[in-house]
């Protein structure tokens, strides 16, 4: 049903469309966050791709980080991912509007658990609002309280899967 590789710079458009849709235009990353992205943490960078179409109907990406927990520099400047150790931090997860309901935000947590384990990563770590930490816990996030994050205004919560 889906493929999933990594970014390549040709899925810009639809990235832009996607991050759109799936969040507040204060939370959206902006165009050069998401060229940064692609550019700089290509391989945590992961897109799924509907088999039958080849459209993107979803994708997940983040950088490796030292901490446990997301600072809000991290939405604006990223490094290049060291080989190993570290954790992953989700800068975005989303799935396009025709592509929810049926899996694929679990599926993309997933892909890049298998990523983390290969690369032997501490973990993977993201902020999400209150109605979504239930989700998150299904696949094994822990939730670390209130985070000290403001990203887009809003109030965020750590969620941390120890690997």
């Amino acid at each position: 049903m889906y493929k999933f590789r990594n970014v390549k710079n040709s899925d810009l458009n639809d990235l832009l469309i996607i991050e759109n849709n799936g969040f507040t235009p204060d939370e959206a990353a902006t165009k050069n966050a998401l060229i940064d992205r692609i550019n700089t943490i290509n391989d945590t960078f992961i897109v799924a791709e509907a088999e039958n179409n080849g459209e993107i109907a979803g994708y997940i990406n983040g950088p490796v980080i030292n901490q446990m927990y997301i600072t809000d520099d991290l939405f604006e400047n990223i490094d290049k991912n060291r080989t190993e150790g570290g954790y992953i931090a989700v800068l975005g997860l989303v799935v396009s509007e025709s592509h929810r309901n049926q899996g694929l935000a679990g599926k993309l947590l997933n892909q890049l658990d298998l990523i983390a384990k290969k690369n032997k990563r501490l973990g993977v770590t993201l902020t999400c609002k209150a109605t979504l930490i239930a989700f998150y816990e299904k696949y094994g996030y822990i939730n670390h309280g209130l985070s000290e994050s403001t990203h887009g205004g809003q109030e965020w919560f750590n969620l941390v899967k120890i690997l």
